[in-house]
């Protein structure tokens, strides 16, 4: 690479065929608190960087890949429903903030961020993506507060996630 005519250098760039995410807060009202449903999935590059198997399986809020010729909305109602089951109109979705370059040194993916409420009474079994990595996903509610206190001790590391909770415990 070479920027304005300047010395040439080395740079490494990840593409893909479907570039941009969504991440999805889904919750719920129970006991006058606020709940959360995230998603339990082993990351590869997690196990390669610790080689630890019990530090690979990352809580995540639900989140994906935006297929080519989908919107933001219908991609994160259906990324929802293959990864937890809860089946939301695409107009149930609401941004949760700007979207956002997690890593633009590396790749030029945006994150935009929905929330939705949910009826975890009404969840079905999820579909998946038909990936190995969904297949193995487990998922589980907590308190919004206590979802935030995992995130400040280290417990939940996925910062897409501890930004979308931030984002959501500050609406109303």
């Amino acid at each position: 690479m070479r920027i304005s005519g300047g010395e040439r250098f080395s740079y490494d760039v990840v593409t893909l065929r479907a570039l941009d995410a969504v991440i999805i807060a889904a919750h719920f009202e129970r006991d006058g608190r606020r709940h959360v449903l995230l998603c339990g999935s082993i990351r590869p590059p997690v196990y390669w960087r610790d080689r630890d198997p019990g530090r690979a399986r990352l809580w995540e809020v639900p989140a994906g890949l935006v297929e080519p010729g989908e919107t933001f909305r219908v991609a994160a109602a259906r990324e929802l429903f293959e990864e937890t089951g809860a089946r939301v109109s695409p107009d149930a979705l609401f941004e949760l903030g700007p979207p956002l370059l997690p890593a633009p040194a590396m790749i030029a993916e945006v994150h935009v961020f929905f929330h939705a409420a949910i009826d975890p009474a009404a969840l079905v079994e999820p579909p998946g993506d038909a990936s190995p990595l969904e297949r193995a996903a487990v998922l589980t509610t907590l308190p919004l507060d206590e979802a935030l206190a995992l995130c400040a001790s280290g417990e939940i590391r996925d910062s897409k996630t501890e930004l979308a909770l931030r984002r959501l415990r500050d609406v109303p």
